[in-house]
């Protein structure tokens, strides 16, 4: 990632990111009315990743643990645990794939091969482009300099963190799923037919130095795919195109160190921004989180919204952000002391602050889901 970007759009850009603005407010919009916190109980009932997390041998976060700059055998290592895990796991999640190849600055005569993995957990009734995805993801490539980058927060964490969540939250869409099905209540708007999909993203971090060529290889190959892959115009699909059907794109880079301070980067996702602070402070409040910051992770819920500017983090939302998608960018500002060095790897992470994440993002996915019509509320 870079640390400032502005983006300059052309015309045509412009008019559909106008277009498309209009059309994610709309869905923002229903989501939002539908948006119920959860109950303390559930709260609760969130489970912490535990071991599963430990940096030497955790079944989550070990394995990624390793370099795996695209290209490499250490890349497909993590690639087969990726897949061999939500297979044995959770097998009702499609797996898919989206390759790409590019030429490098360190390879200019050489095609870079460049692989996303989506993983994806939609309602058992919908059609092609019918249901609206809540969108995590995080990329999973390292630096390729220094050699041996391990790149622990950046970002074998939020990896870890997406995995932890699809866990978590699978008994309760499938049990979602169930009561729809048996109530005969099969969708047919946005807010009913929800689903989830975790985008683990190649060729995020740049190969020399960070430029609009030299970064982002995978997340500017999706949007481009996504963009034009128009499978929702059918006579059920309710978005044009896979890019329309992100109802809100979560992006976690950088995390795992302590004190991370996480801003509010966009006005049109500050509401969201303002529901995982309100997550955070209930959880530290009932003594349900292991870390103990100097100040909240999310420092910035009364944000005026005059004080929201037009330049951002560089990172894999761009692409989508370009097209219209609304960003929920989790990444702390500043960045953590190990950015982009041999420090950045398991020892030096806030194993506490690592943990936290997966809980509050876990607690964050079921409220947009709105799982309190799935779990009974307190009694």
């Amino acid at each position: 990632m870079n640390f400032q970007v502005r983006h300059g759009w052309s015309p045509s850009q412009g008019r559909r990111f106008l277009l498309l603005l209009l059309f994610s407010h709309a869905t923002l919009l229903a989501t939002t009315l539908a948006y119920k916190p959860l109950s303390d109980s559930f709260l609760k009932a969130i489970p912490s990743p535990g071991s599963d997390f430990d940096f030497t041998d955790g079944d989550l976060l070990a394995p990624i643990l390793i370099p795996r700059v695209p290209g490499t055998p250490g890349q497909l290592r993590v690639q087969e645990f990726f897949v061999e895990w939500f297979r044995k796991e959770l097998p009702d999640w499609a797996v898919e794939w989206q390759n790409s190849t590019s030429k490098t600055p360190v390879a200019d005569d050489i095609d870079v091969p460049f692989m996303n993995i989506i993983f994806k957990r939609e309602p058992p009734w919908v059609s092609r482009g019918q249901a609206n995805l809540l969108t995590l993801a995080a990329h999973y490539d390292s630096k390729m300099t220094p050699e041996g980058f391990i790149g622990a927060t950046d970002s074998a964490v939020p990896c870890a963190v997406l995995m932890h969540v699809a866990r978590s939250i699978d008994q309760y869409l499938a049990q979602m799923y169930q009561e729809m099905v048996e109530l005969d209540e099969l969708g047919g708007t946005p807010e009913m037919d929800m689903g989830v999909q975790i985008l683990l993203l190649d060729g995020e971090e740049a190969f020399v130095k960070w430029t609009d060529q030299d970064s982002l290889y995978g997340a500017r190959s999706l949007a481009a795919a996504w963009e034009s892959d128009l499978t929702g115009v059918t006579a059920m699909g309710l978005f044009p195109s896979r890019i329309d059907q992100i109802s809100i794109f979560v992006l976690l880079d950088l995390l795992g160190s302590a004190n991370p301070r996480i801003p509010s980067y966009f006005l049109n996702t500050h509401w969201a921004y303002k529901h995982m602070a309100n997550i955070e402070d209930r959880m530290r409040n009932m003594g349900l989180l292991e870390s103990n910051p100097k100040d909240p992770f999310f420092r910035q819920p009364d944000k005026a919204a005059t004080a929201f500017g037009k330049s951002g983090v560089g990172d894999d939302h761009v692409p989508f952000m370009k097209r219209g998608v609304p960003i929920l960018h989790l990444i702390p500002k500043p960045f953590p002391d190990v950015w982009h060095t041999m420090r950045d790897n398991g020892q030096n992470l806030d194993m506490g602050s690592t943990r936290d994440w997966a809980k509050i993002v876990t607690a964050f996915a079921l409220e947009w889901l709105d799982m309190m019509e799935v779990w009974p509320d307190e009694t």
